[in-house]
């Protein structure tokens, strides 16, 4: 089972959303303006990707911190208390897939290596 983690109406999940689905795999879609961040899962997202690649630096929400806001995220402890708070600062989507990988963002390339 592919699990796709990110918000309905932003465009990267929607065109992996609808790569997914043109080649009829099965996801499963956590959505976390209404389901949440799954925190348990944070560290290892951490772990896998790193805070400077799984917070987005370059996203509206990331841009409309004040200065003291982005100064504060340190460490991992700082970075999940932000995207626990702001789940839009995550960079999206990210994807499980069925071996238990982990992907971050959407690339047609790494899609096709991973379904």
């Amino acid at each position: 089972m592919i699990t796709v983690y990110g918000i309905p109406n932003c465009d990267t999940v929607k065109k992996a959303r609808t790569w997914l689905a043109d080649r009829g795999l099965e996801v499963v879609f956590h959505d976390f303006k209404k389901q949440g961040v799954p925190a348990e899962l944070l560290p290892a997202w951490l772990q896998t990707f790193g805070r400077d690649k799984l917070i987005n630096r370059t996203g509206t929400t990331w841009r409309k911190l004040d200065d003291a806001a982005k100064a504060a995220v340190i460490d991992d402890a700082s970075a999940i208390s932000l995207m626990r708070m702001l789940p839009s600062v995550i960079k999206r989507p990210v994807v499980r897939w069925p071996d238990g990988r982990w992907t971050l963002g959407f690339s047609a390339h790494e899609f096709e290596k991973s379904a």
